[in-house]
């Protein structure tokens, strides 16, 4: 049996045991707008913390660890490592090799709160360990400086670098339009750390009718996008699969104002759903186009116009979200240079199929607008993206011993690419403090020059341990 047939098999057995109670484009992979765990055993199922559903904590009168301290502190210790499958020529032998201490310090201020939250960092891996905070590369990644504070009852604003996210997608971003760490993602770092942070002042305001959500970014916060330099990739521009011999170069827009953000949600429940309208000016979050004269990758202007709808379906919990991605610099499709603009499509479903059992399906589509202009003006010799991509996924996830031991697999699987992502992992939470996970990131495809093809020489387990405090 092929891999095809494998993850088919996989995604066919999910489905039915519910039911019984991009491509590269330019220079650099084109990494999805789409691409957490939900709860399972409520009734109704969440996005996991830091990738959808409320992102303020609660403010309690809890006492901090310490009470000799002036300020709430917690965060955690870790360590994590991991190995590939494969013999890669481009590539070094593990895939991760790190330790980290958060520290996240919280203070309390007369009609605000102060949030502080970094990572100091042990990469071994790292070619440079210059602190970038663009890149979260170096001895320290700040992940928030935020200040909070409410100038009205029916107004809230957090002023800083702060993580953000919206949608309804699990593992899936349509709307949500924030920057996203795909090397993270892919090397086997914490689920938390897909979600790079923004600097950026975000106001809401909530109303009887309805609430909004306006979000600005002064300077262009890019993904965190694979280059080469961690990931091999499948380059365009050379044919082939690319590592560290072709690490990506890219012209970011980078002036303060000029090169800004807005991003915008209006939501409201309706009965037991909540309806949401989204909008976005900025750019590509990952390179989608290339400069002509110097080969760097680029990220041509975007504006995106969307809307989601979730709430009960039958004994689970469904979801609709689609997004019109209006790429400015190529509305005709005719420039080769700059991605077109797409719609996409995301419609989900997830229910607790048995007692700590929970099954999640998704079914995502992407389609290029302008697609015969695309065709016409392609440069001979370079591969043809599809009119539509097809992307299904599933998720499975089952909690024994108590709860403490969780299963978990998730699986991407593209019948018009004819490529898959698996994405297995088992955590045990020891005790309060202690937690320990192993998992992987395994990647099937025909051809190496589909979305995840791409990524088969990226294949790895890896290991972490964790201590809370």
């Amino acid at each position: 049996m092929n891999a095809r047939s494998v993850v088919g098999v996989i995604w066919l057995a999910g489905s039915v045991l519910g039911m019984a109670p991009g491509a590269l484009w330019a220079a650099a992979p084109d990494l999805p707008e789409g691409l957490g765990a939900p709860a399972s055993d409520t009734a109704e199922p969440s996005l996991p913390a830091g990738l959808g559903g409320k992102t303020e904590p609660e403010q309690t009168n809890e006492e901090p660890a310490s009470a000799a301290l002036p300020f709430r502190l917690r965060g955690f210790w870790e360590v994590r490592g991991g190995s590939r499958l494969n013999d890669v020529p481009h590539q070094r032998d593990l895939s991760i090799a790190e330790t980290r201490l958060q520290l996240e310090a919280e203070k309390y201020l007369q009609g605000a709160t102060v949030r502080l939250t970094g990572d100091v960092l042990y990469d071994d891996l790292a070619d440079d360990r210059a602190v970038d905070l663009e890149s979260g590369e170096g001895a320290f990644d700040l992940r928030e400086a935020s200040l909070v504070f409410s100038p009205s009852a029916d107004t809230d604003v957090k002023l800083g670098r702060q993580i953000l996210t919206w949608g309804t997608g699990d593992l899936v971003f349509i709307n949500d339009l924030f920057p996203k760490d795909w090397v993270s993602f892919f090397i086997g770092r914490d689920v938390e750390y897909l979600k790079a942070p923004s600097d950026a002042l975000k106001v809401s305001a909530f109303s009887g009718w309805a609430n909004l959500d306006l979000v600005y970014t002064p300077r262009f916060d890019a993904d965190r996008f694979i280059d080469g330099r961690r990931l091999s990739f499948f380059n365009t521009g050379r044919g082939r699969l690319t590592g560290r011999d072709a690490v990506v170069l890219a012209e970011r827009p980078a002036e303060a104002f000029d090169d800004d953000e807005w991003a915008a949600r209006l939501y409201r429940n309706l009965g037991a759903y909540e309806v949401a309208l989204y909008g976005y000016d900025g750019f590509w979050k990952s390179p989608a186009g290339a400069e002509p004269a110097s080969g760097r990758a680029t990220f041509p202007p975007l504006s995106v116009f969307g809307a989601s709808l979730r709430g009960p379906v039958g004994a689970g919990i469904g979801n609709v979200e689609l997004g019109y991605y209006d790429s400015r610099a190529d509305r005709d499709g005719d420039d080769p240079t700059v991605r077109n603009s797409e719609l996409r499509l995301l419609l989900g479903y997830e229910q607790e199929i048995a007692r700590d059992l929970t099954l999640g399906l998704q079914y995502y589509l992407e389609r290029m607008g302008e697609f015969e202009a695309y065709r016409r003006t392609l440069p001979s010799g370079t591969p043809v993206r599809d009119e539509n991509r097809h992307v299904l996924t599933q998720r499975l996830t089952w909690l024994t011993h108590s709860q403490n031991l969780e299963w978990s697999l998730f699986l991407f699987y593209s019948p018009s690419d004819r490529d898959a992502y698996l994405r297995p992992r088992v955590g045990y939470q020891v005790d309060d403090h202690l937690s320990v996970e192993v998992g992987g990131n395994l990647f099937f495809g025909a051809q190496e020059e589909t979305f995840f093809g791409q990524f088969q020489d990226n294949n790895n387990l890896y290991l972490g341990v964790r201590y809370g405090f």
